[in-house]
């Protein structure tokens, strides 16, 4: 079994020298041309809350500026049977002719380092079933699909065994999005610019499979500024090519990053929404809302008191206005 796992890893290690000429070929088909414009979730947290709250002073400001924005739609645990979730979630895309943005987020020891959002699939093999089952959910349908945030740069407190244990595993849903979802851009996730050096974040990327994504992302559920994501990305798409001998394109969340960072991650007060979802930014594929305004990052900061993923309108407002 082994052997047979080296000799998997090893293919995939070979396979960016062959698309070289192609980094797009991912997928068989451009999703973006195949849709009319970004889906808007009408059940995210914040549209839902807008809708239940009317005669809150806070629920114009929120309804108008970030529940009628398209955002990505978060998948884990909570999604109940996956496959099922979505392909409700795609289908429901497809009907208004739009680009759904999907999130999976439920890899075998999940933030094991942060803890803040910690949990995932009970087993690499349970993660391996999950996360086939959420690529046949979307089938032949276009999607964007982000994958696993977080995964690469949180390596602090893990051992190589686990270090490998987790590339394997996104590898393999990498491979699977490719046969089972043909026409979905899959981004690895990347972390962000202050996390991990260019240099070991192309050595991650490339140990994970991203030879078998459309790309990588970057910034997720973080607040910093798009022109230092794109001179990152730039560094580390010229440690790809240095070291492996291909490209990648890339995206990035721009969800709360209209004030930049203050050099918090969790919850920082003064945070503002940014750039709404578009094809092409400075250099980005695509800027995405990926995280939620006004979704907690956990008990911490401005949303002391509250989970991971809970909405608060409070923080959401604040962002609206940026204090």
């Amino acid at each position: 079994m082994r052997k047979l796992l080296r000799g998997l890893v090893a293919a995939s290690l070979a396979l960016p020298l062959l698309l070289t000429s192609a980094p797009s070929a991912q997928a068989a088909s451009d999703p973006v041309a195949m849709t009319d414009g970004f889906y808007v979730d009408p059940n995210s947290s914040p549209a839902v809350w807008a809708a239940a709250n009317p005669g809150d002073g806070r629920a114009a400001a929120i309804r108008d500026s970030i529940a009628n924005t398209p955002m990505a739609r978060w998948f884990g645990s909570w999604s109940g049977d996956i496959g099922s979730a979505t392909s409700s979630y795609v289908g429901s895309a497809q009907a208004a002719n739009k680009l759904p943005v999907l999130v999976a987020y439920n890899i075998y020891g999940r933030d094991a380092c942060g803890g803040h959002s910690g949990g995932g699939a009970a087993s690499p093999s349970a993660y391996a079933d999950w996360i086939s089952a959420f690529a046949r959910g979307i089938g032949s349908r276009p999607a964007v699909v982000i994958l696993e945030p977080d995964a690469l740069g949180d390596y602090s407190c893990m051992n190589q065994g686990q270090i490998e244990e987790r590339q394997r595993m996104l590898t393999n849903a990498l491979s699977r999005f490719r046969s089972d979802a043909p026409n979905a851009w899959v981004y690895l996730d990347a972390g962000n610019p202050r996390w991990v050096d260019a240099w070991t974040m192309s050595e991650r990327l490339q140990a994970s499979g991203l030879s078998l994504a459309r790309g990588f992302s970057l910034n997720v559920s973080n607040f910093i500024p798009t022109s230092e994501n794109v001179s990152y990305a730039g560094s580390v798409n010229q440690a790809l090519s240095q070291r492996y001998g291909y490209s990648k394109p890339f995206v990035v969340d721009t969800s709360r990053n209209g004030n930049g960072s203050n050099g918090e991650w969790c919850n920082p007060a003064g945070r503002k929404i940014g750039t709404p979802p578009q094809q092409g930014g400075g250099g980005a594929e695509m800027l995405l809302w990926i995280k939620t305004p006004g979704e907690s990052d956990g008990n911490c900061g401005v949303g002391q008191g509250s989970s991971a993923g809970q909405f608060l309108p409070e923080v959401a407002y604040r962002m609206v206005y940026g204090y």
